[in-house]
Formats: C-alpha cells, sequence, structure tokens
C-alpha cells in the first residue's frame, strides 16, 4: 500500500510538472528577480509595453527617437515621466492618442506638461470627458496643435517606418470609441510591429480589408477581450508573439488565450509586468523587463 501511495505522489506530482510546462509554452514566463532583463542602451528598435493595467501606455525609441502611443488612465502619467526620466529622454519626438477613451488619454496631460513634445496625432472622434478636456488645455498650454489622422499617414522616424491607419468611418453603430481607434504599424529592417488600440468587429474589419502584412508581434486590441474577429486577424498577420494589456482585477478573456494558442502565438500578459521587445532590422526578441 505504501509503494502504492508513493507512485500515485509521483505521479501527480509529473503531472503537475507536465501542466506547468504546457503553461510556459503559451504565456510567456515571467522572470525571477534574479533573471530579470538588463537596462543596457540597446542600439536598435525598443519598444517597451508599460504595466499601465488594463490600458495602454507604450513606448518605443531608437537611438535618434522616442514615441509614445497613449498614456495609460489618470495618474499613469508620472509613472510615464518616470520612466522617460530613467532612460534620459529629454523630449518624445511624437506622441500617438489612438483614441479618447480613459484608459489611453486619461495620462496624456500630465505627459504634455511634463515633457517636451514635438508632435502630437489623434483621431477624428472627440469625446466629452474630463480627461480630454485636460488633454486639450495642456496642449494649449504648451502651444501644441495636434493633428488629426484622417487619411492613412506614413513616416520614417529614428530608421523605422510608421503607418498610422484611421477610422474609415463617420460614424460606428457600436463601441464607436474604441472602433475609431489609430491602427499603428511600424517596421524596423525586415521587423513588423501591430499596435490595435482598442479596435473591436467593425474596425478589424476594415484593417483586414486593407489586405495587412505579416506581423511579427501585435499588441492585441480591447486588452484581450472577447472579440470575434480575432482569428481573423491572426490568420491574416500571422504574428509569432502577442502582448495583451490587462490587470489581476480584469484579466485577459479565456476565449483570447484559446484563439492563440490554437495559432500558435507565445503571448506576453503585462499583469505579469512590462513587455520589452527588441529589434535589429533582423532579428526580434521579446521578454518581461
Amino acid at each position: 500500500m505504501r509503494k502504492l501511495n508513493c507512485v500515485r505522489r509521483l505521479l501527480a506530482l509529473f503531472l503537475s510538472l507536465a501542466l506547468l510546462a504546457l503553461a510556459g509554452c503559451a504565456v510567456g514566463e515571467r522572470p525571477s528577480s534574479a533573471a530579470a532583463v538588463t537596462d543596457e542602451p540597446f542600439d536598435g528598435l525598443e519598444v517597451t509595453v508599460l504595466d499601465a493595467g488594463k490600458a495602454d501606455a507604450i513606448l518605443l525609441t531608437t537611438p535618434d527617437s522616442a514615441v509614445l502611443i497613449d498614456c495609460g488612465e489618470k495618474g499613469f502619467g508620472d509613472e510615464i515621466l518616470g520612466e522617460l526620466a530613467a532612460r534620459g529622454i529629454e523630449k518624445l519626438d511624437l506622441l500617438i492618442v489612438t483614441h479618447f477613451d480613459r484608459d489611453h488619454v486619461g495620462g496624456a496631460a500630465k505627459v504634455i506638461g511634463g515633457v517636451e513634445i514635438g508632435r502630437v496625432l489623434q483621431n477624428d472622434f472627440p469625446k466629452d470627458s474630463g480627461e480630454y478636456r485636460k488633454y486639450l488645455r495642456a496642449l494649449e498650454k504648451v502651444s501644441l496643435a495636434p493633428e488629426t489622422v484622417r487619411e492613412t499617414l506614413s513616416f520614417t522616424l529614428g530608421g523605422a517606418d510608421y503607418t498610422v491607419d484611421p477610422p474609415q468611418r463617420g460614424h460606428y453603430d457600436r463601441d464607436e470609441s474604441n472602433n475609431a481607434s489609430l491602427i499603428v504599424t511600424v517596421a524596423y529592417g525586415g521587423t513588423r510591429l501591430l499596435f490595435m488600440g482598442d479596435a473591436e468587429t467593425a474596425r478589424i474589419s476594415e484593417f483586414l480589408a486593407s489586405s495587412p502584412a505579416h506581423c511579427d508581434v501585435v499588441k492585441l486590441p480591447h486588452h484581450g477581450e472577447k472579440e470575434k474577429m480575432l482569428d481573423a486577424l491572426l490568420a491574416a498577420v500571422k504574428p509569432r508573439w502577442a502582448v495583451i494589456t490587462c490587470s489581476s482585477a480584469a484579466p485577459e478573456a479565456s476565449s483570447t488565450m484559446k484563439a492563440l494558442d490554437t495559432a500558435g502565438v507565445e503571448t506576453y500578459l503585462t499583469r505579469l509586468g512590462a513587455v520589452r521587445i527588441r529589434s535589429d532590422g533582423e532579428t526580434l526578441t521579446v521578454e518581461y523587463r
């Protein structure tokens, strides 16, 4: 009997270890503090998807440029300014506000007031909210006029090629603010990254109609919430990696994780920590910072 119980315990332990290994294949592992990624300067494109909870704040840098996509919620502006200061970044060449929900524009006023910004891009769907009004006042205070993107905009900054796709409609019947998200594609050498804002079904359908190219990494839309167009998006851009901006209180949907696993996409979750992406133009790495 004792031998039988011992065998059972060993089998249970083996099964537990096997399940943990499988889970590690689906979701990028969070390194221990002893194995933490170092902060040495990188001579290429570095993207940091900050741990802003269920909100977006994404910093893209090269040796010659700094770009911020969205600013998280109110209060997260201080975190962004701290990140910039820690990295010696005294100017943002570009701020892109994908849309005006509070989890994307909430920290913008603080950032605009705290660091020099060369250019601001926004969509054409203003929103009557306190966060939006503070954003406008902050821009006015520093005499910075935002550029409203109404047609696809392409430009090169710091060796990276940016394409900003605006919404194609003037009105959406459902989830208008999310569906009005600017979608940003960044190509650096032979690598490509896709940032979907909070695009939902209608907006994703528009984007797919443009026949997007393969992207190595996709920042999933709308914090990994359930989305019926997700399978079509993954089939079109065929990413190797995905990043989901989420929190422990508002985690990613299980259906989203299942779709990513089925498609063989390795997924990183900001609820486990900030995510760092680095490209030298040929190879690309993704890891928790």
